[in-house]
């Protein structure tokens, strides 16, 4: 869960950008481990994340909403590019040189995060039959908390479309008899 008051990504300050680090970090890993079964990988995916954050630390706008909704449109395309293969051979190296770093005590912590986070994957499961733009900003609000606004800042795209992209999601859902299931209130039972 981000600070009350987040601390905005530092563009040359190394002790700065530590200290966003620090603070954003189980948020990140959390909507990795919501996403990933493997410790390893999420550990991979995590660590790609804030050298991506790290890399466009100058991209940030806090006019255009909190640095958590930012850190997960990072989150959004660096997870979608390992799953699409467009960054393989990065990937590769960089789960090789995660599972030296990682000793047990490491891998045990991640492996809970990802059980805890299990009970939340089988939810989202139910709703696989929806189209990607409305599983997305679903996921963002529903299981990652986001605003709607900060939603779709992390999308790309309009307020507007997302609420649209939201209703249409949850009615098709109210429409399978699955709306019950996927609840923001069921999803953080699932996850504790």
């Amino acid at each position: 869960m981000p600070a009350e008051h987040p601390i905005a990504p530092p563009a040359r300050d190394p002790a700065g950008f530590a200290a966003f680090y620090e603070q954003h970090f189980d948020t990140v890993l959390g909507f990795v481990t919501r996403r990933v079964d493997n410790a390893h990988l999420a550990a991979d995916l995590t660590a790609d994340i804030f050298v991506a954050a790290l890399e466009g630390a100058h991209t940030y706008d806090a006019r255009r909403g909190a640095p958590v909704a930012w850190l997960y449109g990072i989150s959004r395309n660096v997870i979608h590019a390992h799953f699409h293969g467009s960054a393989r051979e990065q990937q590769a190296v960089a789960r090789i040189s995660g599972r030296r770093l990682l000793d047990d005590q490491d891998v045990t912590a991640i492996e809970a995060r990802i059980d805890a986070g299990r009970a939340a994957r089988q939810l989202a499961s139910a709703h696989a039959g929806l189209s990607e733009p409305l599983r997305q900003v679903l996921d963002l609000v529903v299981l990652d908390g986001l605003p709607i606004r900060e939603a779709a800042q992390a999308m790309g795209i309009s307020s507007t479309t997302a609420r649209v992209r939201l209703h249409r999601a949850r009615k098709v859902l109210r429409t399978a008899g699955q709306s019950h299931a996927v609840t923001h209130d069921t999803l953080l039972e699932a996850t504790q």
